[in-house]
């Protein structure tokens, strides 16, 4: 009997220890079998690229070629205010040309001369006297006196064109010999092709 206490005993030490076993390597399993925890995301800062040496000089060119051409667009905006303000005048009844305004032309002349790009309408004007059929024709010879001069100049006459609004269109309306003098005239007006 004490053999068979002995052998049950031996048993049941085995069959214990094998389920201590089973049960610590369950453990075991169980942990590994538990899901992990996904990894914290990994935040990586995104930098633009740093503008290379030769990308900001092409900017900084681009910019100064704008520059220029704004300031260019100004520089000829006030050369055609200039031109176009600037006006020739006449004696009473006549249409020939004085020495102030031949002064005027020959300005106009040369800037035409180096702006083929614009062409010219020679606009003739006449105080309120006369009748309006006779002013049509004097403001009518007056712009074909600038016509004829600047085409001397070398104003090539395929740019130019006259129309006369004879006494239609007087800059100072009063009615005395002052006024009159403004009215008596030659404006211009320049055409972009």
């Amino acid at each position: 009997m004490m053999k068979r206490t002995v052998t049950i005993a031996i048993v049941l030490a085995f069959w214990g220890s094998s389920l201590l076993m089973m049960t610590s390597c369950a453990k075991k399993q169980t942990v590994a079998e538990q899901p992990a925890k996904p990894p914290a995301p990994v935040v990586t800062e995104v930098k633009e690229p740093a503008p290379s040496a030769e990308s900001t000089a092409k900017e900084d060119q681009a910019a100064l070629e704008r520059r220029k051409q704004e300031e260019a667009a100004r520089k000829l905006q006030m050369e055609i205010e200039a031109f176009e303000s600037s006006k020739i005048y006449f004696d009473f009844d006549k249409s020939e040309l004085k020495p102030e305004a031949r002064a005027i032309l020959d300005k106009k002349a040369a800037w035409l001369r180096e702006h083929p790009e614009f062409n010219l309408r020679i606009e003739g004007h006449c105080d309120e006297r006369g009748t309006n059929e006779y002013n049509l024709a004097l403001g009518e010879r007056r712009a074909n006196a600038a016509f004829n001069y600047l085409n001397a100049l070398g104003v090539s006459s395929s740019r130019m064109s006259t129309v006369s609004y004879g006494e239609e269109r007087p800059v100072d309306p009063r009615h005395n010999e002052e006024a009159w003098a403004k009215n008596r005239r030659d404006e211009f007006r320049l055409i972009k092709k």
